[in-house]
């Protein structure tokens, strides 16, 4: 099996930054797209942005112009730069990997464990 490892949440006031990053415990035989969830409290988890094998990538509008994702394909890593954070930010972040582990598996979405980003006002 395999666990992705997310850090970098925290607390930060209205208007700072933030970066999180999430690393594979083992390497993927493919890897379609790599991508940031976000769930608030009493709400559905949501998209933030996912990135494709080719580079390609796609935001909530909601972030849009704040924050930027970027990928290592060869170590298998994905990050989120989190700038002008608001306090509609807060939230549990989950780095989302769509991906097979061999040639021979299937293509399954994986998820971290989550890392909480709070925006205080």
């Amino acid at each position: 099996q395999v666990q992705l490892v997310e850090s970098g949440g925290g607390l930060v006031q209205a208007g700072g930054s933030l970066r999180l990053s999430c690393a594979a415990s083992r390497t993927f035989s493919r890897i379609n797209v790599m991508g940031w969830y976000r769930q608030a409290p009493g709400k559905q988890r949501e998209l933030v942005a996912h990135i494709t094998n080719g580079g390609s990538t796609n935001y909530a509008d909601s972030v849009k112009g704040r924050f930027t994702i970027s990928r290592d394909n060869a170590k298998n890593t994905v990050a989120l730069q989190m700038n002008s954070l608001k306090p509609e930010d807060t939230a549990v972040y989950y780095c989302n990997v769509k991906g097979r582990l061999s040639a021979w598996d299937s293509f399954y979405d994986y998820w971290g464990q989550g890392t909480q980003v709070t925006v205080s006002s």
